[in-house]
């Protein structure tokens, strides 16, 4: 299964590219599909911003983004990297009160808001006083009646966009008339992306809503039910890492990573996937095994001498395969998570205690019992109980798949 998204850049009066509209697809045909705009949405964020992260070529542009009513009202955005994008107001929103106080919510808290398709009314009028950026189609409006409301009104602190810029005469005109930025075919189409999507399982899901119904919220039941889940914790520790770039230390746990996210914003991101899940056929044999090794992992960490946290094991274990699951190099992918030093490198190298760890495991998987004898002595850990822990983690890993995958 794989996520969408159509690409579309949008440049300055230099003609350099400042950021690029995001546009969901739910396939390769490059258009948008007969689905809800919330679910569209949502679907967007958490496939374009939850799971793939920034794209390095792009770094230092924004990703304008549609919102509809209820997103906006739902304060959807504040999920997302203030300093990342642009929050459109879809043409279909209601200037009514409760939208206003959104709209002056997410300007305080430093977001760019933009009026997406702007044709006039005087509802929108005190919104202006919160908006950064208004939208114009050129189709829509016609390119004479377009030019002449910038015209118009230079006097308001905002930066006009031409939309719809189809030729050269388009941009020429525009561009005399005062308009400040530019989209359409005549710079370019829209780009189609695609990548392998992310998502949690229903039933985990339906857990998690169920989780987080409860006053005050118990940390330990979310750690319990996201831990059981390998995308889910990916897209967990992807998303905090991503909205917290001053971490002092960087995130080790989900427990560490729970309470950096709160409860506001976990109740927000456990509702987006909600609503954004579309399950993933997952390999079921790959992805038992990563909740195998992490199991055993921890279970190794716990009978040894080592001084390590058994989360961390864990945590090095469930993602040891994470390549394989993601279809993705792992470097890329943990560069992303932003774990501590320490298990990057077990993952990356076999190096460091975690790595020792990591290093019998494999050795146990391949039936490389010289191997497997070698990392005992290392670790001081008896064959007995090497054997003791995989048969543990196996236990535990069934039980989750049966969970996950009630239907198997």
């Amino acid at each position: 299964m794989f996520s969408y998204v159509a690409r579309q850049p949008i440049f300055n009066r230099r003609q350099q590219t400042i950021g690029h509209e995001l546009l969901f697809r739910d396939g390769e045909y490059n258009a948008f599909p007969n689905i809800d705009a919330d679910q569209a949405t949502c679907r967007l964020v958490v496939e374009n911003y939850m799971a793939i992260g920034d794209d390095y070529a792009y770094r230092g542009q924004r990703n304008f983004i549609n919102f509809p009513q209820h997103c906006l009202v739902s304060l959807m955005p504040l999920l997302l990297p203030k300093n990342k994008v642009v929050i459109e107001i879809l043409e279909t929103c209601t200037p009514d009160d409760e939208l206003f106080l959104a709209i002056k919510h997410l300007y305080r808290k430093g977001y760019i808001i933009a009026l997406d398709d702007f044709e006039y009314d005087v509802r929108w009028q005190r919104f202006f006083r919160y908006v950064h950026i208004i939208k114009l189609d050129l189709l829509m409006l016609g390119l004479e009646k377009a030019c002449e409301f910038v015209r118009n009104n230079r006097h308001i602190k905002v930066k006009f966009l031409a939309e719809k810029v189809e030729t050269y005469t388009d941009f020429q005109t525009s561009f005399n008339a005062g308009f400040d930025l530019f989209q359409g075919y005549y710079f370019s189409r829209p780009e189609l992306i695609k990548r392998r999507k992310v998502a949690a399982s229903e039933l985990t899901t339906i857990q998690l809503l169920q989780a987080i119904s409860n006053e005050p919220v118990n940390f330990a039941d979310i750690e319990n039910i996201i831990s059981h889940d390998v995308s889910l914790s990916y897209l967990l520790l992807r998303y905090v890492n991503q909205t917290n770039r001053r971490l002092i230390e960087p995130i080790s746990s989900f427990r560490q990573a729970l309470v950096y996210l709160g409860e506001e914003k976990l109740r927000m991101f456990v509702g987006v996937v909600a609503t954004a899940h579309a399950a993933v056929n997952k390999p079921k044999a790959l992805y038992a095994l990563s909740l195998q090794r992490a199991k055993m992992c921890e279970k190794l960490v716990d009978c040894s001498s080592l001084t390590l946290p058994p989360q961390q094991a864990f945590l090095a274990g469930m993602f040891s395969l994470l390549d394989a699951l993601l279809d993705s190099s792992l470097a890329e992918l943990l560069v992303l998570l932003k774990l501590q030093p320490n298990i990057q490198v077990a993952l990356l190298h076999r190096e460091g205690q975690l790595g020792q760890v990591l290093n019998l495991v494999d050795a146990f998987d391949k039936a490389d019992w010289q191997q497997v004898t070698i990392e005992c002595c290392r670790l001081g850990i008896s064959e007995q109980q090497v054997q003791q822990s995989y048969l543990q983690a196996i236990a535990w890993a069934e039980k989750c798949v049966q969970i996950n995958n009630p239907s198997s």
